[in-house]
């Protein structure tokens, strides 16, 4: 299952939605998921891909970890596993 997908999964899951429904493009706010469902999402991508999100709950604008959309999100962990890999 490629990065893509996993994420998919897991925002799909937290949206309660079909993976169909969750596409690259979309925004998590599209999707449905407040920020509860964000910080779950967080922790479920760490505990699925072994890394630690630099992500800060009280102010996510602040992170370095863009989560604008399923595809940045993909893209973020991609780039934590190369450094903390």
């Amino acid at each position: 299952m490629s990065t893509l997908e996993q994420v998919i999964a897991i925002i799909a899951d937290q949206a309660v939605l079909d993976p169909s429904d969750v596409k690259p493009e979309s925004t998590l706010e599209e999707l449905g998921i407040d920020s509860l469902g964000l910080v779950e999402s967080i922790f479920a991508i760490e505990e699925a891909f072994d890394i630690s999100v630099p992500f800060n709950a009280n102010n996510p604008t602040e992170s370095d970890f863009d989560i604008s959309t399923v595809s940045s999100i993909v893209e973020g962990i991609e780039r934590l596993r190369r450094e903390q890999g």
